[in-house]
């Protein structure tokens, strides 16, 4: 046996091949490379992820304000409407004249502003006042039946004087207050209050105070009323053989027409007439 024969081959101590040679190396740096590309990558995406999800936040926001702008006007509106209701319920409610009753204190068409707190407190119609009262039991003893969404529609028009009010709302001159005796007429044709004539400046033209004559004494707790055209008025005098006998009680009066708001050419206010200044007050009268 040749002990001193060399192997053919060495054994291989590492099987690694040297640094910087060989797949390994390689696959090590391509490794190294991808890893990072895959970090960069994902970074990239979760920026991309939070721009996205910034821009689809802001798109729902963008989404929700915009029924809010739609929706705006409306809201306005209703408001608006809801306010001017209030107002015309419990404090100033525009009236359409609808007829000639009131010429030519008042022409056909005319809004007038009805003040619905004049008599509110404590406060009653004075002689001269133009008032707007129900005419339910006294001028009409039963309100006519009606359609209710046309009733409705009709009375939401009328809240701001778009439409004529109910049919059995009407607006007059005070001519007598409880307890006054109103009678016509003297000698040359005028009413007399408690005795006393009234010289009524606010006759239509051509009117007299009355053709009908009456001697009536208003119970307490009721108005005497007759309209400016007296011509033309279906008043207290047509309603003589009526209950009530065609007084109206005070608590069916809505108010008191203060003011001409419409057209622009006629705006005035409605002052209360001298004619009656010098008029006796009668027994429980607060004329």
């Amino acid at each position: 046996m040749d002990t001193d024969a060399q192997p053919s081959t060495l054994p291989e101590r590492d099987s690694s091949p040297a640094p910087g040679q060989g797949a390994e190396q390689g696959s090590r740096f391509a490794c190294f490379s991808r890893r990072r590309e895959r970090s960069s990558a994902g970074g990239s995406g979760e920026a991309r992820a939070a721009e996205s999800g910034e821009s689809r936040e802001g798109g729902r926001e963008e989404a929700a304000a915009r029924p809010l702008l739609r929706r705006g006007p409306v809201l306005l509106a209703l408001a608006c409407l809801a306010f001017v209701g209030l107002l015309s319920a419990f404090v100033v409610q525009p009236f359409l004249i609808p007829s000639s009753s009131m010429e030519n204190t008042l022409q056909v068409g005319d809004r007038v502003l009805v003040n619905k707190l004049a008599y509110r407190f404590g406060g009653e119609p004075h002689r001269g006042d133009a008032v707007v009262f129900d005419g339910t039991g006294s001028f009409v003893q039963e309100a006519p039946a009606g359609n209710p969404v046309a009733e409705l529609l009709r009375g939401a028009g009328a809240a701001v004087g778009l439409a004529p009010a109910a049919e059995t709302d009407y607006i007059k001159r005070v001519i007598g207050v409880g307890g006054d005796r109103v009678t016509c007429c003297d000698k040359r044709g005028r009413i007399k209050v408690n005795g006393e004539p009234v010289d009524e400046p606010y006759l239509h033209p051509g009117d007299s105070p009355s053709e009908v004559p009456f001697d009536v004494v208003v119970p307490e707790g009721k108005l005497w009323v007759m309209g400016d055209h007296r011509a033309r008025s279906s008043d207290s005098r047509d309603h003589l053989g009526d209950p009530g006998g065609g007084t109206v009680p005070l608590d069916k009066v809505i108010g008191r027409a203060d003011w001409i708001g419409w057209p622009v050419g006629r705006w005035t206010s409605l002052k209360r007439p001298h004619a009656f200044d010098g008029i006796p007050a009668a027994a429980g009268s607060h004329g």
